[in-house]
């Protein structure tokens, strides 16, 4: 199992920004919402918390609450630029320290946590807008093996 004692503080904070980032990400690719999509954003790490044991990782990054990266960012376009460029970083770190499966855990919960970001609020008549999807697409994308 792996978890926060085999990074160095810089690579846990990279892991550790990565789901948070991608809620973020998806919660700024369309206005409205913001109370909701927090909301769900915090409640899907309370959820994770109640029901440990899946992986060491995950259960590791919930223990506290969501660590958001506090670097203020000029746009959400640049925040969309970094966020992503982060979440690749953390697959690399992952990809290079933690086993298959718990990888897969990661990729996992970033991705259900940006859907229930982008589900918390209905817009334009669509559970998931376009704009949010298309944020989705991108987070997927930055997720996807380097190897």
């Amino acid at each position: 199992m792996t978890g926060k004692a085999d990074f160095t503080p810089e690579e846990w904070e990279t892991i550790a920004h990565g789901p948070p980032t991608a809620g973020l990400i998806v919660l700024t690719a369309q206005r409205g919402g913001l109370f909701r999509e927090t909301l769900a954003l915090t409640q899907t790490y309370a959820e994770a918390h109640k029901q440990p044991g899946q992986s060491e990782l995950i259960d590791e990054l919930v223990s506290r609450r969501p660590d958001l990266d506090h670097t203020h960012h000029g746009s959400a376009e640049e925040l969309k630029e970094t966020g992503l460029k982060h979440l690749h970083e953390a697959v690399e770190l992952l990809e290079q320290k933690a086993a298959a499966d718990e990888v897969a855990a990661y990729k996992k919960f970033v991705i259900d946590l940006a859907t229930r970001v982008a589900s918390a609020h209905r817009e334009g008549g669509k559970d998931i807008s376009d704009a949010e999807q298309a944020a989705l697409d991108e987070v997927e994308a930055a997720l996807k093996s380097s190897s």
